[in-house]
Parts: structure tokens; sequence; C-alpha cells
């Protein structure tokens, strides 16, 4: 297995989450009963491994026993409202369809057809016998899924689909995005069309919704991830160097130590260590860590501060001088300045640990700041 910190791991290399795993194949047990999926919500803080655990699900629920399509969506900052996700979900539900392989030819060419005729950016009249224009966007979606599931799903006797949504936290308007899709697959299931949502957010996700999008919270199964235990880390380790427990050990135990089990770390590091042990097993890590760390300043930690003011720069400098791991606005600024730790959270470079309470993301961000100027 070679790490690569910057993409999601290929779910045939994808290591530990058993938990998270289990619960998702229990579910999907399940529907085979209910005849209606659960739907998912992933939610954890940056670099935890969220989009590789969206494509493991989405690869078990490929396996031909589950007649389930799944259909994957990277939702981007370019996505304006919840209508610009259902016009370009359905262009990827129409090109899965097209290349899927529990879709005959015949069935298979229709659905090509169907991308054009049906998912018309610009008209988006889905082909009806009076065209007609489709201003809501969960208006479209109910209309061209309700087509879909007669034209293609069910003649192709499968048994449903999931919609795979990576990063919706990206969305403007969280709240009445996790509101819309609640409603929009709730309906769905009761109608009886097996139709399933698994999202990917950052860990606060929910915290801002207010009481009037309370079912939103409760109708999706949440899967928090947090960073690998040692006995993962352990685990990517011999995946990595390719070696046995008691061999990996040593270096579990130094990688631990320096990435608290962030998956992100541990891969940036484990890639730098196979090339300075050119893909043996490094005997002394910490001889190399002086070039992993200056490699790891300038490919991460100086583009995180690439994105911050000169006030907020020195806001987290002042932070990383602090003794205390976890600190609130008010050690540091006074209260109309608390907006920056909003903003820094936004950013990426704090995490929420409680109601005005915040730390840093990673402690090797942490010391970068101790030592720079």
């Amino acid at each position: 297995m070679l790490p690569e910190p910057n993409y999601p791991a290929r779910p045939e290399q994808f290591i530990g989450r058993r938990d998270q795993i289990e619960g998702f194949e229990e579910a999907l047990r399940y529907s085979t009963v209910t005849r209606r999926m659960a739907s998912f919500a992933v939610l954890g803080d940056w670099g935890i491994g969220k989009s590789s655990l969206l494509l493991k699900f989405a690869s078990i629920l490929a396996r031909s026993e589950h007649k389930i399509l799944p259909v994957s969506l990277s939702v981007g900052t370019d996505f304006g409202d919840y209508r610009d996700l259902a016009e370009r979900l359905l262009e990827k539900l129409a090109k899965t369809l097209a290349t899927s392989e529990s879709i005959v030819d015949r069935i298979s060419a229709e659905a090509k057809k169907w991308k054009l005729k049906r998912v018309n950016v610009g008209g988006l009249t889905l082909d009806r016998e009076t065209p007609r224009f489709l201003s809501s966007g969960s208006t479209l979606l109910r209309d061209a899924l309700e087509d879909a599931w007669k034209c293609f799903l069910k003649p192709a006797h499968l048994d449903g689909a999931m919609f795979f949504l990576d990063d919706l936290h990206n969305l403007p308007s969280a709240a009445h995005a996790a509101l819309a899709i609640r409603d929009q697959f709730q309906s769905f299931g009761v109608e009886g069309l097996n139709y399933s949502v698994c999202f990917s957010a950052r860990a606060d996700y929910f915290s801002g919704i207010r009481s009037f999008a309370e079912p939103a919270v409760r109708f999706y199964n949440k899967v928090y991830l947090a960073a690998f235990t040692f006995e993962e880390t352990s685990g990517y380790v011999q995946s990595v160097f390719g070696t046995k427990p008691d061999c990996a050990r040593p270096l579990a135990d130094w990688l631990f130590d320096k990435t608290l089990g962030h998956p992100f770390f541990l891969a940036f590091i484990c890639r730098q260590l196979l090339v300075h042990a050119r893909g043996s097993l490094p005997v002394s890590p910490a001889r190399h860590w002086p070039e992993i760390s200056e490699k790891l300043e300038k490919e991460k930690f100086s583009s995180d501060l690439g994105q911050v003011s000169d006030r907020e720069k020195e806001l987290l400098r002042a932070i990383a001088k602090s003794p205390d791991e976890e600190f609130a606005p008010g050690q540091f600024v006074k209260q109309p300045e608390y907006v920056y730790f909003r903003r820094l959270t936004e950013k990426g470079l704090f995490v929420r640990t409680g109601r005005g309470r915040y730390k840093f993301y990673h402690p090797l961000f942490r010391e970068f700041l101790r030592q720079t100027k």
C-alpha cells in the first residue's frame, strides 16, 4: 500500500473503521427486509477520513448481491443552492445508470438518452408531454427520480439507489439543505421508492441547526469519525511497510505519539519515511523527522497560514504559546473579536470542542506556530 495523504484511500486498501463498517452493513442487511435503506451522515474534522469511508461504503454497496446502485458526487464550493445540487446529482445518476453492469444493453442506451432528455440543465423539461420549467430542486429530484425508478431501476431488478454526497458542508445554508434532503428522501421511502443518501460533512454540521430543523438531525444515522486508535495505526503501518505486528510496533508507537492517529498526518509521514528508508521498515524514524517536519511545513502548514489575515496570524501565534490544550475567546480577545474564532474554525484551523471552547486542529500545527515568527 502506498500512502497518499492528499487522496481518499482506495476501498481495497482501506484500514480500520470496523465498527462504522459493521453498522453500515447491518443497516444494509435490514433493508432487505424493510425495502428501505437508512440514510447516513459521516461527520468529522479535516483529514480524518470521511471521504475514504464514503468510498468504502459505496464499494460495499456495489457488490452484486446487494442490488442497490451507488451514485457518488463531490459537493464543491461552486454549488450555489439545492437546485444546483439536484441538477448535478441527476447528471451523475444518468452517467452511473448508463455504465452500470446491472443495466442491460437496451436500458443502458435509454439511460444515455435520459441524461440529455430528462436532465437538460438549461430547460429542465424532463421530457414530459407538456414541458414545464421546474423552479424547485425538490420538484426536479422528485419527478426525475420517480421517472428513473420506473424506467431503469425496476426493469434492471435493482432494489434501490444510494447517493453519496461528499463534503455537503460546502453547500450554502446547511440547515435548509439538511432539512430539504431529509424531507425529500423520507417521502421517497413512504412512496415505496428505495432511495437513500449518505453524506460527509464537518463534525459540527448539525450544531447550528435550530429546532425547526431538528427532524433533519434525527433522520440520519450519524457516524462520527475520530482519529485512529493505536490498533488502527499499527494496522496502517503493517499495510504500508508490509510487516508483521511485532515488527511494526516500535514505528507504530513513534507515529502514534507524533500524529495521535490522525489519518492525514499518518499518511504524510509514512510517505516520507518510505522515501528515506527506500521502501523498507525504518529503524530510526526520529532521525528523519527534521526533514519530514520541514516538508510538512512547506506543503501543509504554510498553506494553512496562507488563507488567514495578519490579525488572525497574530492571534494564532499568541494562542499557540499558551499552555492549555483547549481555550476560550475571552482569554485572548475582547468580545467584538470573537468572530475570529468562528472564521478560524470555518477555515479548519480550530476545532470547536464545546460551547465557547476551541483547540487547534492538530498539535503538530500548534508546534509549527510556536517555532515560527
